[in-house]
């Protein structure tokens, strides 16, 4: 096993995610690739971006998550495991699925948070997705 994806939301339970990553990728002498999918820029989703300020609300949110998920790359690197990190705007599942191909991925760990049904039929479940359209080994991770 020679690379792993963890995908990072920044809901505030990264250190588990982290911890299970670098648990499983001492033992395996694995690269963790840490990724966080951001949600892709307004235009491209077909509406307008927006005045100036939102705009750059927007990219100093993005330089935050940039700056706190390489915090995390460090963190892993720090204790020995080599890891980088990834911030790439597009449609979650869809991004992850195409970086497993990219970066020859042979296992994806990610967090799962009980939530009701209402929110299931707006948003739905990134993990379930992924198990249903991926063909590598998922290790769901719960959070709650």
């Amino acid at each position: 096993m020679k690379n792993i994806l963890l995908p990072i939301d920044f809901k505030g339970n990264e250190q588990l995610l982290l911890d299970k990553a670098y648990e499983i990728g001492e033992k395996f002498d694995s690269k963790v690739w840490l990724i966080h999918v951001a949600a892709p820029n307004p235009d491209f989703i077909g509406y307008d971006a927006g005045p100036q300020s939102i705009r750059d609300s927007r990219a100093e949110e993005l330089r935050e998550e940039h700056k706190q998920i390489q915090g995390f790359a460090r963190s892993l690197n720090r204790k020995g495991l080599e890891a980088d990190a990834l911030l790439i705007q597009g449609t979650t599942v869809d991004t992850l699925i195409e970086k497993t191909e990219k970066l020859n991925i042979d296992l994806v760990i990610i967090g799962r948070q009980t939530h009701g049904i209402f929110y299931k039929a707006i948003f739905g479940s990134v993990a379930d997705s992924l198990v249903k359209k991926t063909k590598v080994p998922i290790l769901i991770v719960p959070l709650d």
